[in-house]
């Protein structure tokens, strides 16, 4: 069974490294990229969300323009289809403020996005390796 990945991600530079990233360390997940929180909504929740299956996994930054990752977040956790899908916040943003409101959101992780890409690539290369990998999800 394929897994799929929703990247939420404004910066294209960051986009471009996970898709890397993710292929090369985990070449057997599909990646999707909405570029902010409303983008992310209609692909889960919009006309064509309702046919297709949640993705395995969210990683969700949190500050983007239109919608950001926190409002998002919130409304992912009041939609039945998505109420226990896995979301990790993954941003440079190192605020208690940020962590204490994502994980009062429903965020089931908080990672901080390293600045070195040698540390990025471990991150997403682990952050696969568990979500992906070792964690069991809720059931459909």
């Amino acid at each position: 069974m394929l897994s799929t990945l929703l990247l939420v991600e404004d910066n294209p530079d960051d986009v471009e490294l996970t898709l890397r990233m993710m292929k090369r360390h985990h070449p057997g997940v599909r990646v999707l990229v909405a570029q902010d929180g409303a983008e992310a909504l209609e692909q889960l929740l919009g006309p064509n969300g309702e046919d297709e299956s949640p993705p395995s996994l969210v990683l969700l930054d949190l500050n983007m323009p239109r919608m950001g990752g926190l409002e998002a977040l919130r409304r992912l956790r009041t939609e039945p289809r998505t109420r226990l899908l896995p979301v990790v916040v993954l941003t440079t943003s190192d605020r208690e403020a940020d962590i204490a409101e994502s994980y009062a959101a429903g965020a089931n992780s908080f990672v901080r996005k390293p600045v070195a890409f040698e540390a990025f690539e471990e991150t997403v290369r682990l952050l696969g390796h568990y979500w992906m990998g070792l964690n069991t999800p809720p059931p459909a």
